[in-house]
């Protein structure tokens, strides 16, 4: 792989590379993101983060609130594939932010450089801020060489997310989609996703994850979300039906 770009700062070291035609990021040697142009859709993780998406019709995803940018590859893939009007990306780490603008080709979008928790707080706590269509919980650090998820997904969080996951239509608010990565399986049966509390707000809740992955990615809705409406929208190089899948996902509905 050539390196394109790299930076050492607060002990911390970043390091753009190209392999073949894909851009990717590593922050301390964690493999962050991954951006194809040309090809998008190569059954990688960050797709199967981008799958649940399409639980909902593409047309009713307006707006999107991503917590955790990494390098912007979801970013791309949504706008690629569903165009939403507004998307604001959260991050802690500015250097993310910069190699998404620079490197990975992340415009038209809002980039928030801050802490995902407190600019979640401050959001939800001004009466005048709409909520968003679909909301994607992506944030991992990384602790000696391994990726881990940076915020608990604790009663409040889980709570907080759905709060955000609504969008404002003409006829008032309608739920929107949650979609939530973990590091494994067993993490996310152990969230407070599977509360009593939080499990009696949700209208449907499904699972995916892939074969040589440890990744469980969560998809939850205060209304019902159905495998046939994936189906239908999915683009066919990550759609489940199709002949042509290159994304071998496991998706299965989280039972209570």
């Amino acid at each position: 792989m050539a390196l394109v770009w790299e930076k050492r700062t607060g002990g911390s070291h970043y390091e753009v590379r190209r392999h073949g035609a894909s851009i990717r990021l590593y922050s301390n040697g964690v493999f962050h993101s991954q951006w194809n142009e040309r090809d998008p859709l190569k059954g990688s993780l960050w797709e199967l983060l981008f799958l649940p998406t399409f639980f909902l019709p593409p047309e009713r995803v307006r707006s999107v609130l991503l917590l955790g940018v990494g390098g912007g590859a979801l970013i791309r893939l949504l706008q690629r594939f569903v165009a939403p009007e507004k998307v604001v990306g959260v991050d802690l780490d500015p250097v993310h932010l910069k190699v998404a603008r620079n490197h990975f080709g992340v415009h038209d979008t809002e980039l928030v450089c801050a802490d995902a928790r407190s600019y979640v707080s401050d959001y939800l706590s001004d009466s005048h801020n709409l909520g968003f269509d679909l909301v994607i919980d992506d944030l991992f650090g990384h602790c000696d060489g391994v990726a881990e998820r940076a915020v608990a997904a604790d009663e409040t969080w889980c709570r907080q997310l759905l709060r955000l996951a609504r969008s404002s239509g003409g006829q008032g608010a309608s739920p929107g989609l949650v979609i939530a990565n973990f590091g494994s399986r067993g993490e996310l049966l152990d969230s407070a996703w599977r509360s009593a509390g939080i499990r009696q707000r949700l209208g449907g809740s499904w699972t995916a994850e892939l074969p040589g992955y440890e990744n469980c990615v969560l998809a939850a809705s205060a209304a019902p979300l159905e495998r046939r409406h994936l189906l239908r929208s999915a683009p066919a190089a990550i759609n489940p039906s199709s002949p042509g899948c290159r994304l071998v996902s496991q998706l299965r509905r989280l039972r209570c």
